[in-house]
């Protein structure tokens, strides 16, 4: 990858986090404490990106009830926003649930973001880019299917490297194994957790399930969690990375904050090794905190336009 600008097509999230000590039960309350926080699988990858040092540009679709909020927190943290305001739907929202293990359960609202489509597209968005990273969320409703295509497709034809995210082992099997790989193949990198990989390979193991898909993409990075993560190109394994240590608060955005500093690590020219040990680390700082945004300073970086059509 040339030391290029980034951009990054997914979903844009309202977060409602309630972490709990004790099992949710059902029919009573449960005691939590409740936090609001901007997320998504797109837009955590894009702030994380942006926060490493990465020129990013983010094309996602918020509703009528939190766009300012979100293009706010998105510029706060560097992003550059591609932004268009679906008025009939309210922006996604994810109720999370994170125990004291910091694992997660998630009910979903896709909203506006099920509505992203090739109207939102624009050609111009390549400009100066040099990496397309699509969330697997975005092809799993139909208009933002044929935005995929579309975009891979423009993005292929200027010569910009493709990334794809699976996203999430249940739509991804209810959208269907052999249909998301056929529609990912313009993809020369895919970057699945262990689930995933496995649901899509039908693997025994990790270092096999990364073998099988990069020999159909290329190169595949297979994020392992704790137990760190793993990278193959044309067939072999090259590299592996143990997990940076970290105390984990909550899980929630940490896949996302590992795709970010892979990517970035890689548009600086790194080696595979050294894009694996920084995705762990973006990892690793992401489970420390709670939701799956980096914090920024009081500063606010306002040296770019935020877009919105």
């Amino acid at each position: 990858m040339s030391d290029r600008g980034l951009l990054i097509i997914g979903d844009v999230v309202t977060d409602v986090v309630a972490m709990h000590g004790a099992p949710v039960l059902a029919g009573t309350d449960t005691a939590a404490d409740i936090m609001l926080r901007p997320g998504g699988s797109g837009a955590n990858t894009a702030a994380w990106a942006a926060h490493l040092g990465a020129d990013v540009r983010l094309l996602a679709k918020l509703g009528y009830d939190s766009s300012e909020w979100h293009t706010t927190e998105l510029v706060r943290t560097g992003v550059r926003p591609h932004i268009r305001v679906e008025p009939g739907h309210p922006t996604a929202v994810v109720i999370a649930m994170v125990d004291k293990s910091g694992e997660r359960s998630m009910l979903t609202n896709r909203g506006a973001g099920g509505r992203i489509s090739t109207e939102d597209w624009d050609r111009s968005m390549l400009d100066g880019v040099g990496h397309l990273h699509l969330s697997g969320y975005v092809l799993f409703a139909e208009p933002g299917l044929e935005l995929a295509r579309l975009a891979m497709s423009e993005a292929a034809a200027a010569g910009a490297g493709i990334s794809v995210d699976p996203a999430s082992t249940g739509p991804l099997r209810e959208f269907g194994v052999a249909r998301f790989l056929r529609e990912t193949a313009a993809a020369g990198l895919i970057i699945p957790n262990l689930d995933e990989a496995l649901l899509l390979t039908g693997a025994p193991t990790p270092a096999r399930a990364a073998e099988i898909l990069s020999e159909r993409y290329g190169t595949a990075v297979v994020k392992l969690g704790p137990q760190g993560a793993l990278v193959a190109t044309g067939g072999r394994i090259l590299a592996t990375a143990e997990a940076a240590p970290a105390k984990v608060v909550d899980s929630t955005g940490a896949g996302d904050a590992f795709a970010a500093g892979y990517l970035t690590a890689q548009l600086k020219g790194a080696h595979e090794a050294a894009a694996l040990q920084a995705g762990c680390q973006a990892g690793a700082t992401c489970v420390a905190l709670v939701g799956g945004r980096p914090r920024y300073g009081l500063e606010v970086n306002r040296l770019y336009p935020i877009h919105t059509d």
